[in-house]
């Protein structure tokens, strides 16, 4: 562009956005996926503040294939009049003034997400082009911009691309008419193309957290319709939420174990001042004391488990790091509950030493916060942290107020609750209080000092925790054949009678009393739930070592269950595996100089084809083959041999790739809910074979 086509008009396009484009760190905190996945909720937060303000119930984003993205909605479009101060249209405002927009100065919106007035003029400077349509007044109006500078795209009849020819404008604002609507249809078309100037070429759109951001989104307007629409490949999904329900059906969602109270609803509103600078007609910022009023909308519900999952949100932006919001909510809880112990102290068998804390209160809680308030002070554009002080004793009141209702409530079902979930909290209380004190005379046992482990115990002589395994050994007839087959220096192995307990359903105190589990939990060393520390395990690795049928599956399935909820850390460093003993051992033949061989196979397959190349190779074998139905069947130096040593033996790892998935299928294959088991059942029946049944 020569310097005489180089206007002031340029400059003031520029001057903002160019500092976006040489810090976009500080706008949208990173310029890899996240920073990418960050632009386009700045664009769909828009449309979602439209339908909180009562304007357009369904989004749609498109995920095109020449890796731009699409978002559309039906609200009231942005405006296209001439703005009076910048004699611009309302479009190009939007797009290229920073701190400009309906959110920035209040008016348009009671309560929103964008408050800065920066979101989509961002996006537009980190954009090789960005379209906009608007269906306003009649009309579709549309306009272009190659990195935030508004101009014409020349695409020649051709699908739009950022590389066609670029003429950017000089003089006017034009906001051009592209078509003809009907008078009371509006809305909004936003296509851009992220600039890969500033974002890395590996950095793409992850259809999963954009589609978990979504399902978010329409938990928290109910009513709102969002569809995700991936047409970058042929298989790609087009997913449709729409959940009526609100934060309740959120938080129902969110649990991940069977629930100890149903799931409350609080809500509630309070008022504060707050000094802000206002422009006055004179262009000036003067400091002006506003009166606010902050809405509080709360779901929560404690279940069986120890997982916390905490989600709050400011105006439906999630703030992950927490804020004055979520301060406030914690100690409103803990002030609640720790007037409550007072007052029950003699019910609850509490001793005066004995005081609740936050992690107690916490274990088990999934719970969902929303606040809505009108320009509230974040950390950052990133939004993550809610800094507006006044909101923390307004959400403590709303708490208390409405956690207080349900605990004075005559009805049966509140008051049963609320007597159940004091004696939850009480349990957490007591159990943290005996581990922090285990913990601490915790040591790692000698040979002299083992008597304070179970008896049945067979400890190894190393102290070296990375070399040691531990063996969970399904029945004392396998215990005696592991012990005279383990390699005493390093394995260690602990006999479990039959099946244990089932610890998806039972409770936390339930577990710790069970003869079982608790001997397992000693065993190992590190504490159980919150307090489990994986430092202070005794053992490297954990193997449980079962027999090869029905029942020996059910009991490694028990096993893992109670590994999985609560000794996790185990399961996440890949410490606990799974012995794979054999299934048949086949004795061949030997003739002349050759020896006679014996064969371990894990399957039937595995045997019909071994049996099959001995038999292709005029080999004989000694019939009838063994076939182990349990590990008490080998003798000591065939179970080392196939199952302990190192040498020969075959582990499976278990591994928690992805924990909430793995949470869902522990619930349905081992809680309480018999309908999604039976259906899993069903929908498998077809694949087994009957040859795998141990009957």
């Amino acid at each position: 562009m020569g310097s005489a086509d180089y206007s002031a008009r340029h400059l003031s396009v520029l001057e903002g956005l160019e500092a976006v484009r040489k810090r976009p760190g500080m706008y949208i905190g990173s310029t890899d996926e996240r920073g990418l996945m960050h632009c386009l909720w700045e664009i769909i937060d828009n449309s979602v503040d439209e339908a909180l303000a009562g304007f357009g119930g369904g989004i749609d984003v498109v995920l095109h294939p020449d890796d731009s993205v699409e978002v559309r909605d039906s609200a009231r479009g942005i405006p296209v009049d001439i703005e009076p101060k910048t004699g611009l249209s309302g479009v190009e405002v939007v797009f290229t003034k920073l701190h400009a927009g309906g959110k920035f100065g209040g008016g348009s919106y009671s309560a929103s997400g964008g408050l800065h007035g920066v979101g989509a003029s961002v996006v537009n400077a980190l954009s090789e082009r960005l379209d906009v349509e608007v269906d306003r007044d009649g009309k579709t109006w549309a306009m272009s911009f190659h990195r935030g500078e508004p101009g014409v795209f020349d695409d020649r009849g051709k699908a739009p691309t950022p590389d066609a020819p670029f003429t950017p404008f000089v003089a006017d604002s034009e906001l051009r008419v592209v078509g003809r609507v009907a008078k009371a249809k509006t809305g909004t078309r936003i296509r851009y193309w992220a600039d890969r100037q500033i974002f890395g070429r590996d950095a793409s759109f992850q259809p999963d957290g954009l589609v978990a951001r979504a399902r978010q989104t329409a938990f928290l307007v109910p009513g709102l319709r969002i569809v995700i629409d991936d047409q970058r490949s042929s298989d790609g999904e087009k997913t449709e939420f729409h959940f009526d329900g609100g934060i309740s059906q959120f938080a129902d969602y969110l649990a991940p174990d069977a629930g100890v109270t149903d799931t409350w609803r609080i809500t509630g509103e309070g008022h504060f001042t707050e000094t802000v600078p206002v422009l006055n007609e004179s262009g000036n910022m003067v400091p002006t004391e506003v009166k606010r009023t902050c809405e509080v909308d709360i779901a929560l519900r404690w279940g069986t488990g120890y997982e916390t999952v905490m989600k709050s949100f400011v105006n439906i932006i999630a703030t992950p790091k927490g804020g004055s919001h979520q301060t406030g909510f914690e100690q409103g809880l803990m002030k609640f509950f720790r007037t409550q112990f007072e007052q029950n102290a003699r019910r609850l068998k509490i001793a005066a030493t004995e005081k609740l804390e936050k992690d107690d209160l916490l274990a088990g809680l999934t719970a969902v916060l929303t606040v809505r308030l009108p320009e509230p002070q974040f950390e950052g554009q990133t939004k993550e942290v809610l800094g507006t002080p006044a909101v923390r004793n307004i959400v403590a009141n709303v708490l208390t107020k409405g956690l207080g209702e349900r605990f004075t409530s005559t009805k049966r079902d509140d008051k049963a609750q609320a007597s159940v979930l004091l004696d939850k909290l009480v349990a957490e209380m007591k159990s943290r209080i005996s581990a922090r004190a285990h913990k601490e005379t915790q040591r790692r046992k000698s040979a002299l000092e083992s008597s304070t482990l179970p008896a049945k115990l067979v400890d190894c002589r190393s102290t070296n925790v990375a070399q040691t395994e531990l063996f969970i050994v399904e029945g004392d007839s396998a215990l005696g054949t592991a012990r005279r087959g383990r390699d005493s220096e390093y394995q260690a192995l602990l006999p479990i009678r039959g099946k244990i307990l089932n610890v998806q359903r039972a409770s936390v105190s339930d577990m710790l009393s069970n003869a079982e589990c608790a001997a397992i939990i000693q065993v190992i060393g590190a504490g159980s739930g919150r307090t489990f520390d994986l430092e202070s395990a005794r053992y490297g690795k954990v193997i449980i070592m079962s027999d090869a049928d029905v029942d020996g599956a059910h009991i490694r399935t028990l096993l893992l269950t109670l590994f999985f909820r609560y000794m996790r850390p185990m399961v996440e460093a890949g410490r606990v595996f799974a012995a794979v003993p054999p299934l048949h051992r086949v004795q061949t033949v030997g003739r002349g100089s050759r020896q006679s061989e014996t064969i371990y196979t894990y399957s039937e397959a595995e045997l019909r084809a071994v049996l099959a190349d001995l038999k292709k190779r005029n080999i004989g074998w000694k019939d009838p083959i063994q076939r182990y139905k349990g590990l008490g069947e080998m003798d000591a130096d065939q179970l080392a041999s196939t199952t302990m040593d190192r040498a020969h033996r075959m582990l499976r790892r278990v591994r928690v790739s992805d924990a909430e998935q793995a949470a869902k299928v522990f619930e349905m294959l081992m809680g309480n809910e018999v309908a999604p088991r039976k259906e899993f059942i069903i929908a498998g029946s077809d694949s087994l074979s009957r040859d795998r049944i141990d009957a």
